[in-house]
């Protein structure tokens, strides 16, 4: 049986983090005022869950597009006066920040039997394989990689 430091050394700092404590972004003010703050030329991983990894850090151009295009679908498709589903390990200076989809929440509070995986991760570190255990929906997929052609059309 391996000792706590073992296992702990094994994980890696992405895992630390996503597993760590995180801060929710509770209204859609705080959510644009987040964005505005964000620097967007940090080296931002930006991953979809559902597609590949990302192997390299994304440019501004493209994590200014993200923040944009992102914050637009949340705003049109969570039926909400409050936002309560974009979570940062630090609100003012943040490495992770996990983006739950709005037609996929389950409980992203973790207070349910079931993990439920956010659709999007922006990360300052090489994120780990990220598995959904559910289907992602067609339409997703085509956001991503509409999303992804709109960026490499630039």
């Amino acid at each position: 049986m391996q000792s706590t430091a073992q296992t702990t050394a094994q994980v890696s700092e992405f895992d630390q983090c996503f597993n760590g404590t995180l801060y929710s972004l509770l209204s859609w003010k705080q959510l644009a005022d987040f964005w505005e703050l964000l620097d967007a030329d940090a080296g931002w991983y930006l991953y979809a869950l559902g597609e590949a990894r990302p192997l390299e850090p994304a440019d501004a151009e493209h994590v200014t597009a993200f923040t944009r295009e992102i914050d637009a679908l949340l705003r049109r498709e969570h039926h909400e006066d409050y936002c309560g589903i974009v979570y940062a390990d630090d609100l003012d200076n943040p490495s992770l920040i996990k983006i739950y989809d709005p037609n996929h929440l389950g409980t992203s509070c973790g207070s349910s039997k079931h993990r439920i995986l956010p659709g999007w991760v922006m990360s300052k570190m090489p994120p780990s394989d990220l598995s959904p255990s559910h289907l992602i929906p067609q339409n997703r997929k085509r956001w991503w990689r509409g999303f992804i052609e709109m960026i490499g059309a630039k």
